[in-house]
């Protein structure tokens, strides 16, 4: 297991039950970038990788 797994868990244990937008998801990652603008990369990284999600099934 990852150290990251914990996280992932706990995220799925409080809020798997509720529905989220992108929008909403977006506006996260901004706030938490702001705060913690040391990660910057790997949150710009799975944002981009979380948007081109689809792009893989047309090549």
């Amino acid at each position: 297991m990852y150290y990251t797994d914990r996280g992932i868990e706990e995220l799925e244990n409080r809020r798997g039950d509720e529905e989220v937008s992108f929008a909403w998801l977006a506006e996260q990652l901004r706030v938490f970038t702001d705060i913690n603008p040391e990660f910057e990369t790997p949150v710009e990284r799975l944002a981009t990788w979380l948007a081109r999600l689809d792009d893989e099934d047309e090549e």
